[in-house]
């Protein structure tokens, strides 16, 4: 099924400043004290939750760094994590 598009309006104040209208705030989950990130791209703006975006592009940073060093699987992993605790604690 295709994402629904919202479509909402906002004026902006004499100091730059935009209300985010309710409706878009919780399409986006974005909270009083949440940081949004505004992407521009030619005259065309996206506004997205600066939390979600910084994952989304470190894992795009991260693809295919598990192969690289040989973590193929999540058990791969998980015997990382593990073996990296137990290196803290015998430091």
């Amino acid at each position: 099924m295709a994402e629904a598009m919202l479509v909402n309006d906002a004026r902006v104040m004499s100091k730059g400043q935009v209300t985010i209208p309710k409706n878009v705030r919780a399409a986006l989950g974005v909270k009083t004290g949440d940081r949004v990130t505004f992407i521009v791209d030619g005259t065309s703006v996206k506004v997205v939750n600066s939390a979600v975006y910084a994952m989304m592009r470190f894992q795009e940073q991260m693809m295919g760094e598990g192969k690289r060093v040989g973590m193929l699987t999540e058990e791969d992993v998980a015997a990382w994590i593990t073996e990296s605790r137990r290196e803290e604690t015998d430091e």
